[in-house]
């Protein structure tokens, strides 16, 4: 229990609750910095073509095998509120530029390690957040400079892109074939915006996973992929040149909001009670057909006497397509999604050289294949095992993320620590600019950024040590594309090598792993809190309620 003396005759006040804990001054500031570390140490191993990755099993006995930043701390149990911001801070990054995950964790907690030296020397945080942020400023302007231009057409560059992401998985000796994939899919689903630039929605890319087969038989369709199957054994498994219906309605006599009565008096009106219902259903089938579908791809339900209607037509139909895939459907074979039959029009149609059911593996799954410049597109992740084609599909989707990057920003930087050694260069170079204590943090913020080199080389074998130093020397000398050779040891020339990363996802890690350092310096208090988000009746903001504290 927390006391503070106050004057009223040497009565103690009592703020906390009974065993409320609290921790507070350097020891706060170490248990953080702490926390961070661990977590940066878990993924460091895991960084690099030569990582190491980690297998992951839940409470059920489900296995995760990868080498992801994000997956693995996704998928671990963390305890401490300074390692969930860790964590927060690989899912950001992941969303943000899909790739990095590692990086930007294994850069934030050795920014704080070097932080903790300074601390230990009385350096004042507020010192160390504002050489921070300078540090930073003048990274990012390193980084621009850095910077090679890119342009949509480079399709090699692309290639390089999309091979140097996924050297480091399990997928790598397949990475040539899948990242040839990767930009041709972002190629077909880029657009050009106002100004000339490119914008490219990886969520118009539709991935489908099935196990068997090998890696190397994994497709690009040009169309959309879907789990589903044909809804009546009646139905043609194959359709060409298809006329596709995208509805969004049920193709169903749907229930009033009303409860209603009907008296029936006859069994020959029951009759023509169940008559009508069915020729309200097959005019229905009648207006598709006038507006000349043969296929019909319906969001919602589908009655079983629609369906009989379909079929005798001749026409092939899935119910309950996701909303998702019906939206990319419309992007891919250039149809309009219909709410209402009375205005379905042959215009609306969406067009496709063929709809086919297949059995892939042990599941039916249905093609629309054959769109003419299709705005979405399929992936088909095949692979031995279903941990081999989960790991394929977050290599792809890294991938896929990079040559996105790339496009959009038109940039990339050499690979290998490259950047970073050049990084350390210019901010020690800027830190003899500074006067007082922000020079030091300036200068630890330099040697922290060297943990991203020093990592690839440890993680292949190599001496560390030497390698920085051979680095250190390449780059004074000029050659400021030099990085660690993780196959054949020493520093090579990485352009050389066509080990490429996207400009973009350098500067996201080192904007979140600062900013994420910084934050975790300022606090140097962790008091125990109530419930911050206020219940049903509870008091507003998460402030605790007064009536329940001690005094």
């Amino acid at each position: 229990m927390l006391k503070i003396a106050a004057n009223l005759g040497g009565t103690p006040i009592l703020l906390l609750r009974e065993g409320a804990q609290r921790t507070e001054g350097k020891d706060a500031q170490r248990n953080n910095i702490a926390a961070a570390k661990v977590i940066a140490e878990a993924v460091r191993t895991s960084l690099g073509p030569k990582g190491m990755d980690k297998m992951l099993v839940d409470s059920f006995g489900d296995v995760v095998i990868t080498n992801d930043g994000a997956t693995i701390l996704k998928e671990i149990d963390v305890q401490h509120p300074t390692a969930k911001m860790v964590v927060e801070l690989a899912k950001t990054q992941d969303v943000e530029v899909g790739d990095g995950t590692t990086t930007v964790v294994v850069l934030a907690g050795e920014l704080l390690k070097a932080a903790e030296t300074l601390l230990d020397l009385d350096v004042h945080p507020t010192v160390l957040v504002e050489g921070y942020r300078k540090a930073t400023e003048k990274t990012l302007e390193i980084l621009d400079g850095f910077g090679m231009p890119v342009n949509i057409e480079d399709t090699a560059m692309l290639k390089n892109i999309a091979m140097t992401a996924m050297g480091s998985k399990m997928v790598a000796y397949s990475s040539d074939y899948l990242a040839d994939l990767a930009v041709k899919a972002c190629k077909q689903v880029a657009t050009q915006v106002d100004g000339g630039a490119w914008k490219v929605d990886i969520e118009n890319i539709a991935i489908q996973k099935q196990k068997g087969e090998s890696l190397e038989d994994t497709e690009l369709i040009n169309g959309i992929v879907m789990d589903k199957e044909m809804v009546h054994p009646g139905m043609p498994k194959i359709i060409r040149d298809a006329k596709i219906a995208l509805l969004s309605a049920a193709l169903e006599i749907t229930k009033t909001e009303f409860d209603s009565k009907i008296n029936i008096t006859d069994p020959t009106q029951m009759q023509a009670f169940l008559d009508q219902e069915e020729d309200m259903i097959k005019e229905m089938v009648d207006k598709l057909s006038i507006a000349g579908a043969n296929v019909v791809l319906c969001q919602k339900g589908m009655d079983d006497i629609a369906q009989h209607f379909l079929a005798k037509a001749g026409m092939a139909a899935i119910r309950r397509v996701k909303k998702s895939d019906i939206e990319k459907l419309a992007k891919a074979t250039g149809g309009r999604i219909v709410s209402n039959l009375d205005e379905l029009t042959p215009e609306d149609l969406g067009e496709a050289t063929t709809v086919e059911e297949r059995k892939i593996s042990d599941e039916n799954m249905v093609f629309v294949e054959g769109c003419k410049n299709p705005g979405a597109v399929s992936l088909l992740i095949r692979g031995g095992t279903e941990l081999i084609v989960d790991e394929a599909d977050r290599a792809i989707h890294d991938a896929l993320c990079v040559v996105r990057n790339v496009i959009q920003d038109a940039k990339v930087v050499p690979g290998g620590g490259a950047p970073e050694i050049e990084i350390a260069r210019g901010l020690r170079d800027y830190a003899r600019s500074l006067g007082g204590r922000e020079q030091l943090a300036v200068n630890n913020f330099a040697d922290a950024v060297e943990i991203i080199p020093r990592s690839l080389a440890e993680n292949a074998g190599l001496d560390p040590i030497d390698s920085l130093v051979q680095l250190r020397a390449d780059h004074d000398q000029g050659n400021t594309s030099y990085g660690v050779n993780t196959e054949e040891g020493g520093t090579t020339d990485m352009a050389a090598l066509n080990v490429f990363e996207p400009l973009a996802v350098k500067k996201q890690a080192i904007k979140s792993a600062s900013e994420a350092a910084q934050m975790i310096l300022r606090i140097d208090d962790v008091i125990a809190a109530s419930d911050l988000g206020a219940g049903p009746g509870g008091p507003p903001g998460g402030m605790p309620d007064m009536g329940d504290e001690e005094y």
